[in-house]
């Protein structure tokens, strides 16, 4: 008995020091800020904790659903049974075909399929913080803090909902800060988009000028994978990483009703517009988005004031085009579904948002996007 428990230690410690290797943080270099000593037990954005809350899960069905460049699990929880829309078609031909159906019988008595995409970039932990807390919710009702989200636990119960807390371990594993709150923007660039071998940064959007990232790096920067993919801009005709062909298979197999892509920056919460997505899509995202802004201000969060709304227009009306068709463009011609961008403050000193903001920020837009599709549907027959 005495050889068992040594052995089952031992594996354990094993286990332990696999992961505390697999999911290490870089180290600061000199002129780094310090890290924080302040951060809550709430909140929660590294891959540890990622592993740790999936280890938790009693009512989620966890798969991993693709590994990394560097060798690290990709995750998709989800919650309640898959419908069959009974599709005998793929949505560009159902399209072609004038009728939706024939890709996926969505009638009024099916749920609604939510999509959460975890940060594509590594650095936008802030989505990770997010969604781990929205796995409380699901399975105990409570998040971190042990503030019960009774309307928000409870569309759990009623719809299909897929979870992917990352969808870019690699670049989160690199960046060596658990969080930019109080931390200066400068910081965040270096770490998020990354440097060249001369050590000045790369910043945005010129970090999209060199794809895949390699040759002139010093930090690889966040926003990338280990193959110096940036999977916002994979090519979605032939996708060069694993993580970009997993999340558009969800796609294609859930048919979700929406879908949102987290992402982050220095600034005040906002949803940007699907590029390249028909007219009554984009209309529907800025319904979505006034909804959610309005929200937000009832509820004393940072906002982007009371007149706020998304263009609703065609792109690119003269030359050059600036308007890229990305993660979220590809999401919706695969599937259909709403698909957009959201973008949530780090809280560095820039934009100051607080620990507890960004929470309530991100539990927010996770319940207005139930209420919006449970109110908003469209029925596909």
């Amino acid at each position: 008995m005495q050889y068992l428990i040594f052995k089952l230690l031992a594996v354990c410690l094993i286990l332990f020091i696999h992961c505390q290797v697999a999911f290490a943080q870089l180290l600061l270099q000199p002129g780094d800020p310090p890290k924080q000593t302040d951060i809550p037990a709430f909140y929660k954005g590294t891959l540890m904790d990622i592993e740790q809350a999936i280890a938790k899960l009693q009512r989620g069905k966890v798969a991993q659903i693709a590994t990394s460049p560097g060798g690290l699990p990709v995750y998709a929880v989800y919650y309640g049974e898959k419908e069959d829309f009974k599709g005998q078609a793929n949505y560009n031909s159902a399209v072609a075909a004038q009728n939706l159906a024939f890709y996926a019988q969505k009638a009024v008595d099916t749920k609604p399929v939510v999509y959460f995409i975890g940060p594509v970039h590594g650095q936008e932990a802030e989505g990770i913080v997010g969604l781990v807390n929205l796995l409380e919710i699901a399975e105990t009702g409570k998040d971190l803090r042990g503030t019960a989200w009774p309307e928000l636990a409870e569309f759990f119960h009623k719809s299909r909902v897929i979870i992917l807390p990352t969808g870019n371990p690699d670049g989160r594993k690199r960046v060596p800060y658990d969080t930019f709150v109080g931390l200066p923007e400068e910081t965040m660039t270096k770490y998020g988009q990354g440097t060249k071998k001369d050590g000045t940064l790369w910043r945005w959007p010129h970090a999209k000028a060199l794809h895949p990232m390699q040759g002139d790096v010093g930090i690889l920067g966040a926003y990338f994978n280990d193959d110096g993919i940036n999977i916002m801009h994979d090519e979605f005709f032939a996708p060069m990483a694993d993580e970009t062909k997993a999340i558009m298979k969800i796609a294609l197999e859930e048919v979700p009703d929406i879908t949102v892509s987290l992402h982050s920056c220095s600034c005040t919460p906002f949803v940007i517009q699907n590029a390249h997505a028909p007219h009554f899509v984009k209309r529907r995202i800025d319904d979505f988005a006034r909804q959610l802004n309005n929200r937000f201000i009832s509820q004393g969060l940072p906002n982007r004031g009371p007149n706020w709304s998304l263009k609703v227009a065609p792109e690119d009306e003269q030359f050059p085009p600036r308007s890229s068709f990305n993660l979220v463009s590809a999401l919706h011609h695969a599937s259909g579904t709403m698909a957009f961008t959201f973008e949530s403050p780090h809280g560095t000193i820039e934009d100051g948002t607080s620990y507890e903001q960004i929470l309530d920020i991100q539990l927010t837009l996770y319940q207005e996007i139930f209420r919006y599709i449970f109110a908003e549907r469209l029925v596909w027959e």
